[in-house]
């Protein structure tokens, strides 16, 4: 559906500004009224992470006025392949920080404005009632249904992104004119169900495939040209080059933007999405041990078993000396547990504690009583024992 400009424009370009966005000013639909129209708008986008970074990067070349940015983040060398808008030379940094110089380089003409904190529900309404758009570039769901719910209880319009291994979805929702993102989300996946990208991985350029939508449809809601994703789910598979279209229907029982909402302030959205299950966080109680721990018990000869449930590609990048690969989803099909010794203790690992947690708690109940888990995973291993070894 069309809609009408999302702001207002403002009263002039400067000739430096002409001579900038000359390109988008000899574009009929876009012309001096909408590059005014963007220049007064103040876009705000939550992360400057892998689909962030293109986004913010575009936003300021398009000539964007005002650009906020949630990040409370440090570039990791992980970042760089993927979030371009961090460099070499900037790892250890604050994202936020090196995300304004980046934007800075490209438009100087752009007030970019800090937000160095999590996003959470005691700031989320403050943050965004300064800003007329939300770019949501987050990667888990938690924020997701905050950054959701926030935008419905103050009527603002947001362009969501997702992405994963090669596949890539974007939409935007704006519950005044459409569906809200519980409208075709309801409820989160159960915990441990989907993997983030930090667990199952991502193709680093499908961020600047997503990210780009992300900007675009950005522009057209600002400047109101075009017909924007609202009501409509893109998706995008790289691996095949397709990308498809779901329409999505606002829901009259939505929790948040139907028509007799439940929710009607801002909840705590942890334990909505959880994290880790129930089940996962009754079991690691009294049995997570440490990475010394796990270290003592090998130099001492311990009878143990130690199991590694990441998969074979993670397992490959690095590994605890001695540990045997058994993937979490063998575990889950019931076919690895005829495997396990009787006659050792198991003590099962992943890359941080989540995976490990969730399969310490199908060991429990299949009467491995003694079974542990290490708090913290390979990551913790290798913070502790051998930082020589790489971490992902």
């Amino acid at each position: 559906m069309s809609l009408p400009p999302l702001v207002e424009p403002a009263a002039e370009l400067t000739v430096d500004e002409v001579r900038r966005y000359s390109r988008h000013l000899i574009i009929p639909d876009v012309g001096m009224d909408g590059q005014k129209r963007l220049k007064n708008a103040k876009v705000l986008a939550v992360g400057a992470g892998g689909l962030g970074s293109p986004a913010l990067m575009y936003l300021a070349a398009a000539g964007v006025g005002t650009l906020g940015i949630v990040e409370f983040d440090e570039v990791d060398e992980s970042n760089l392949q993927r979030q371009i808008i961090h460099s070499q030379s900037d790892i250890g940094r604050s994202k936020a920080e090196s995300a304004r110089d980046s934007v800075k380089g490209i438009n100087p003409y752009v007030n970019v404005i800090l937000h160095e904190e999590r996003l959470d529900s005691s700031n989320v309404m403050e943050i965004f009632s300064q800003y007329d758009l939300i770019v949501d570039g987050t990667d888990n769901f938690a924020t997701r249904y905050l950054v959701n719910d926030a935008c419905v209880l103050l009527n603002k319009p947001y362009v969501w992104g997702s992405i994963y291994r090669f596949d890539g979805q974007a939409s935007v929702f704006w519950s005044e004119h459409g569906p809200c993102y519980r409208c075709l989300y309801p409820e989160p996946p159960p915990p441990g169900m989907v993997p983030s990208c930090a667990e199952g991985g991502v193709l680093g350029v499908l961020c600047a495939s997503i990210g780009s939508i992300q900007v675009t449809e950005a522009i057209k809601v600002l400047t109101g040209v075009g017909e924007p994703l609202v009501g409509r789910l893109m998706i995008y598979d790289a691996l095949e080059m397709q990308y498809r279209q779901v329409k999505v229907r606002k829901d009259p029982d939505c929790a948040v933007c139907g028509e007799n909402p439940t929710v009607t302030e801002l909840i705590d959205y942890e334990a909505f999405c959880g994290v880790v299950s129930e089940e996962a966080q009754e079991a690691a109680l009294g049995s997570t041990i440490t990475p010394k721990q796990l270290k003592e018990w090998i130099d001492d000869g311990e009878s143990i078993e130690i199991i590694d449930v990441r998969e074979k590609n993670e397992y490959e990048i690095v590994s605890i000396p001695g540990a045997r690969l058994v993937p979490k989803g063998e575990f889950l099909m019931g076919t690895a547990l005829q495997d396990l010794p009787q006659d050792k203790r198991i003590v099962l690992h992943c890359k941080t504690g989540v995976r490990s947690a969730e399969v310490l708690a199908v060991l429990k109940s299949a009467g491995f009583a003694d079974a542990v888990h290490v708090g913290g995973g390979v990551i913790g291993w290798v913070n502790q024992i051998e930082p020589h070894k790489p971490v992902y």
